[in-house]
């Protein structure tokens, strides 16, 4: 999984990116927030994200404010870092769209927890999209029955796009999950089987 880190000081981005590969990540690395934001707004973009909450340019809050202001339906996943550590910057960074919260300096694994957790909820995210995706998809194909139908109105076949002329009962099996079965109704029985 591509995980962005944004870190503007050189010591804790060279940290976080050898951390990172040590859990089996690839990097994508900024050192300010517009660069961020940017590559977070590409269809190819990582689907984690560590934003540092003070950065040239945007802020991580900021970054955050601006992902969440373009509603996607597979929003990255992100984490903002900072030495702020107070009840008050926690919610501030929360309320901004951040999804995580990791104060400066940090746990190593406490990190590789809260990126798993990234991960997971990534990944259910994406497997719900696809689903989602199928049911329209789907959706799309389901056969309806709607407007206005041209009916013979001597033998009752049904005219479709192509002018062709159908038996009504083959034309409704055709375009909706019924099917039928023959019967006799009252009258015609008494029409045609006087006898029976």
């Amino acid at each position: 999984m591509r995980v962005l880190i944004a870190e503007d000081d050189a010591d804790s981005f060279e940290l976080l990116a050898t951390l990172l590969i040590s859990f089996g990540y690839e990097i994508v690395g900024v050192d300010n927030g517009d660069d961020a934001l940017e590559i977070l707004q590409r269809p190819d973009r990582p689907m984690l994200a560590i934003l540092d909450w003070m950065m040239p340019g945007m802020s991580g809050v900021d970054v955050c404010h601006k992902l969440r202001e373009h509603q996607n339906d597979n929003p990255p996943y992100v984490i903002l870092l900072t030495s702020l550590n107070s009840e008050s910057n926690i919610v501030e960074g929360l309320e901004a769209g951040a999804d995580d919260y990791i104060t400066k300096p940090f746990d190593f694994y406490e990190l590789n927890a809260r990126i798993g957790v990234g991960q997971r909820v990534v990944d259910l995210q994406a497997s719900l999209s696809s689903r989602v995706k199928e049911l329209e998809d789907a959706l799309g194909h389901v056969k309806t029955l709607q407007g206005i139908l041209p009916i013979c109105m001597h033998c009752h076949k049904i005219r479709d796009d192509q002018e062709s002329w159908h038996r009504i009962e083959a034309y409704i099996e055709q375009h909706s999950a019924a099917q039928f079965s023959h019967s006799i109704c009252e009258t015609c029985l008494q029409e045609h089987y006087k006898d029976v």
